[in-house]
């Protein structure tokens, strides 16, 4: 049985992300998709609303299951019996990034190997920080994040108005 861990900060959890994790499925026996906590970074949504996010969109695969982590991701992957790091990547910049990353993993835990899943091209340009920039001038989201995400974000951004 192999399962797969994909980490990310999901803030906001896009179309791009339930793709990944919709692929992933047909890879793996379990797909563990965590919300990794970066304490230099302050999110749009706590990491308990990003996991109940999570929750509600994968919910109806029972083979995936959303946590949250505050450890070294190779940490929570050794503890759940996870052989492979999934990671998305849109471009060249994400892919040189994710290799470094995977060289650091690969040598704090030989045993933990890491996946690279190229985006879907219609998700190609969506990035979590372009798509909250979007939202905080009041953007159209559509296509990019599913629907009550972005009622949430866009109330979060403007607590004055509703979508």
């Amino acid at each position: 049985m192999v399962k797969a861990v994909f980490p990310g900060s999901f803030d906001p959890p896009t179309y791009g992300h339930l793709n990944i994790i919709e692929r992933a499925r047909s890879l793996f026996d379990e797909v563990l998709v965590v919300v990794a906590v970066n304490l230099q970074k302050t999110g749009t949504f706590s990491p308990e609303e990003r996991v109940g996010h999570l929750r509600r969109l994968v919910g109806q695969w029972p083979e995936v299951s959303v946590h949250v982590c505050d450890t070294l991701i190779v940490d929570f992957a050794r503890k759940h019996g996870c052989s492979v790091l999934l990671r998305g990547v849109r471009s060249v910049q994400d892919f040189s990034y994710e290799f470094e990353l995977s060289v650091m993993n690969k040598g704090l835990d030989p045993a933990i190997e890491t996946v690279f899943m190229p985006t879907d091209p219609r998700f190609f340009v969506l990035r979590s920080s372009a798509i909250k920039e979007l939202a905080s001038f009041g953007g159209n989201l559509t296509g990019m994040v599913p629907p009550a995400v972005a009622e949430e974000l866009l109330l979060r951004l403007h607590p004055d108005k509703t979508t």
